[in-house]
């Protein structure tokens, strides 16, 4: 598949953190060893996270990345 420089990352952290205790920023943050403001930023749509953080953030949530985070259809 070839790479569309379009294409726009989503992701469900919010939704995820507060289906698991209502996670704060800051506690993600620290579970995955970044800033509450990269979390913040995630969260916002205005940065698309490294694979090794991607997979941290999933493995917090017992998820796949692929539950956490999708390539925006539109």
């Amino acid at each position: 598949m070839a790479k569309n420089d379009n294409d726009k990352l989503v992701n469900c952290i919010r939704r995820l953190r507060f289906e698991h205790g209502e996670m704060t920023q800051e506690d993600l943050a620290r579970r995955t060893g970044v800033t509450r403001q990269t979390i913040h930023a995630l969260e916002a749509g205005k940065y698309a996270p490294s694979l090794p953080l991607a997979i941290r953030i999933a493995r917090v949530f017992d998820k796949n990345v692929e539950e956490v985070f999708q390539l925006d259809p539109t």
